[in-house]
């Protein structure tokens, strides 16, 4: 789920030739969660985008680049099997930001 966070950002802003490529990992406790977010500098996403990213089959990518199930799986995963909360923040021009938020007490997993 982390690889396929990390593998779109960095496609995202190869394709767009991000200058100086950043990706940022970041963790932190929250009172109930443990918080991760993967950032970069990337060409950022609209809100038409937004709205849609975590859609099956959903893709920005060319035919045949993607298959539009990598962030659908993510946020399976983050949410049903682990019972925590995958969301994204961006505009165009200022990058995305990824926040991966997992309970922190194992009582709370599913």
């Amino acid at each position: 789920m982390i690889l396929n966070l990390l593998k779109n950002a960095a496609q995202a802003m190869a394709d767009d030739g991000t200058p100086s490529p950043t990706i940022v990992l970041r963790t932190r406790r929250e009172p109930d969660t443990v918080l991760l977010e993967v950032i970069d500098n990337g060409p950022g996403m609209d809100q038409k985008t937004l709205n849609r990213i975590f859609e099956p089959f959903f893709t920005t990518k060319e035919v045949g680049a993607g298959t539009g199930l990598g962030l659908s799986v993510s946020y399976f995963i983050v949410t049903e099997q682990h019972n925590g909360r995958l969301s994204v923040t961006s505009k165009p021009g200022q990058g995305a930001c990824f926040s991966i938020r997992l309970p922190s007490n194992r009582e709370a997993l599913p």
